[in-house]
């Protein structure tokens, strides 16, 4: 008999939420990572302002797509090393609630890192960072490079080269969140017509929840292979 699917999907969370309250391993790897890519770019760009107010949607999510990335490797990679993830794997758990667990984990860990980075780039290069549909935009596009990287990620974990691998397969796949999120943001703090960014952030929600289905769907052979 398995265990019901909420009930696994909240045990992983809880479970990932308080080995990072000890350890503190993801968040500090993700957080030194943006905030130095924050500031090298701020430098870098301090004496063009158009330059600045050009760039800084794709500074935004480069960031975090990078230290996305440093994110899922570190918490696919202790799970493999402790062992964790062969124990979920011979329990009577689904295999998309061990996902969905992994995801929502993942997920909350980067929003944590944006929530930090968009007050910090509104005071850095002296653009509103903080408005209700940046931080929607935000919110969504996180969830959507959570969703893939969490699938790439457990599939790395299993090789010695998984600390290179992940970015070369994940820069590919994260593209289209990457467009779409970098056209909608730059279109909503230029204070552009809703009308020339909206339709982008509903491309970014589409794409996010065809991932999110493929995933879902993929995982099982994933974790099997």
């Amino acid at each position: 008999m398995k265990t019901p699917f909420f009930t696994t999907v909240l045990a992983i969370l809880s479970k990932d939420l308080q080995a990072e309250r000890r350890s503190r391993d993801v968040l500090s790897v993700m957080g030194l990572f943006a905030l130095l890519s924050v500031m090298v770019f701020s430098f870098a760009l301090e004496l063009d302002r158009l330059a600045r107010e050009e760039t800084i949607s794709g500074v935004l999510w480069v960031t975090l797509l990078f230290a996305s990335v440093l994110g899922f490797n570190r918490s696919l990679a202790l799970e493999r090393d402790q062992g964790n993830f062969d124990a979920l794997l011979l329990a009577p758990v689904a295999r998309s609630a061990i996902f969905t667990g992994k995801l929502l984990g993942n997920f909350l860990f980067t929003l944590l890192v944006g929530a930090a980075l968009l007050p910090l780039m509104s005071l850095l290069y002296t653009v509103n960072m903080l408005g209700g549909w940046v931080i929607a935009t935000t919110i969504v596009g996180i969830f959507g490079l959570s969703t893939i990287g969490t699938l790439l990620a457990t599939m790395t974990a299993q090789t010695r080269a998984r600390e290179a691998l992940l970015p070369v397969a994940m820069l590919p796949v994260a593209l289209p969140f990457l467009l779409t999120a970098v056209n909608a943001t730059k279109g909503i703090i230029s204070a552009l017509p809703p009308a020339e960014w909206r339709h982008w952030i509903e491309l970014l929600g589409a794409i996010t929840a065809l991932y999110l289905a493929l995933c879902l769907l993929l995982y099982g052979f994933v974790v099997e292979e």
